[in-house]
């Protein structure tokens, strides 16, 4: 189920598709969608990864504490998959952890499963794609609004590949040639993953540069979120939340005020990447090259005057957050005019997480009687700051 209290409407933007803009004004800091996934599943699904997934729950993902009272395995697949409550594993076993996936994850970890030398991306694909077929058996509709999402089948030697480890793993029980199991509704399911599908992740470690994945969520709504390398909003997940039904929702959140009828944006990835490592990105895994204001001004420079700029930013920042007069009579939008050639340049300053090998993106947190509030929150590390210090 997904929220976004008449806040955003989806409509066609020519050459972009599909996409989400304000409905109304809105403040910076306000919440635009709450979302809830439709599909999660583990970013470990080997056994070669089982013990590090034990420590999530099977079905919130949240981290189970060591030696927890209230920890439940599955009654089929002990030894790989935990659950934090009877509660949790309740509801698991009746959606998300059938009989159906149980069978197919143990059949997939196997000593003899074809998966077993095969690239840990080839394994995380196969998990997504038992927790797919069953979302057709478990929940229909939910499955029809995953074929709904953008993204074209292709079938290429990794769908065909794909699909014939998940036809050597069905149960003998299954019930999916019934609903078109074949290999186009495997590539188009593939196609929905690889364009829709957002990372549930690690909590921060400043001692870790790359945060990796604990599961992977598809979201409906937010799933029509376009990118910008200078995005005006920005997502936050909390999985390690106080408990609740909620706590793998996303939430996003302007980081700035937006008028009405503009296009809510995200980045698909840190802020702070070079143009070069962006376009890459953007073209290999989500097939488009990006030309929006900040690539068109860095499309010709070098890695090297992209280094130099954003240690300049970087420079700009502590002397603007430490002398209040340099903001005197300067609001946001007279500042922002004046990187009109360089619009990266404010937003580092203003917008970007200042913790080593963080690379978060900064937004107030939600508005209180419509007024913005001045505390900054992280939506990488959490940090909290305060935009007037």
């Amino acid at each position: 189920m997904s929220n976004d209290n008449g806040s955003i409407k989806m409509v066609e933007i020519e050459n972009k598709g599909r996409a989400l803009v304000s409905s109304r004004p809105l403040n910076a800091g306000e919440i635009v969608l709450k979302d809830c996934p439709i599909l999660l599943y583990s970013a470990a699904p080997h056994a070669t990864a089982a013990a590090a997934a034990a420590n999530y729950c099977a079905n919130c993902f949240r981290t189970i504490p060591p030696h927890s009272a209230t920890t439940v395995p599955c009654p089929n697949c002990a030894a790989a998959s935990l659950f934090c409550t009877p509660h949790c594993q309740s509801i698991a076993l009746s959606s998300s952890h059938t009989p159906f996936v149980c069978q197919s994850l143990i059949r997939l970890r196997a000593a003899d499963s074809p998966l077993l030398h095969h690239h840990h991306d080839r394994l995380i694909q196969a998990r997504f794609l038992i927790s797919a077929y069953n979302l057709a058996t478990a929940s229909p509709s939910h499955f029809q609004t995953l074929l709904s999402l953008q993204g074209e089948p292709i079938k290429d030697e990794e769908s065909i590949f794909l699909h014939s480890v998940i036809s050597s793993i069905l149960p003998a029980s299954s019930n999916l040639r019934q609903i078109g199991f074949s290999l186009e509704l495997t590539a188009a399911l593939l196609a929905k993953d690889k364009l829709n599908a957002f990372g549930l992740m690690e909590p921060f470690d400043q001692d870790v540069e790359n945060r990796s994945v604990r599961a992977y969520g598809v979201y409906p709504r937010a799933s029509f979120f376009n990118h910008d390398c200078l995005p005006n909003a920005c997502r936050f997940d909390y999985v390690d939340s106080v408990p609740d039904l909620s706590n793998t929702s996303i939430v996003v959140r302007v980081i700035h005020d937006v008028p009405a009828g503009r296009e809510i944006c995200l980045s698909y990835f840190p802020v702070n990447l070079k143009y070069s490592e962006r376009q890459v990105r953007l073209k290999e895994d989500y097939g488009f090259v990006c030309d929006c204001d900040r690539c068109k001004v860095e499309a010709n420079w070098s890695d090297n005057e992209e280094e130099m700029d954003q240690e300049d930013d970087d420079m700009d920042g502590d002397d603007m957050t430490g002398d209040d007069d340099n903001m005197d009579g300067e609001d946001d939008d007279d500042m922002a005019k004046e990187n009109d050639d360089f619009p990266h340049a404010y937003f580092f300053v203003r917008y970007m997480c200042g913790r080593d090998n963080c690379g978060g993106t900064l937004a107030p947190v939600p508005p209180v009687d419509a007024r913005t509030s001045s505390v900054m929150e992280c939506n990488v590390c959490g940090s909290l700051s305060n935009s007037e210090d």
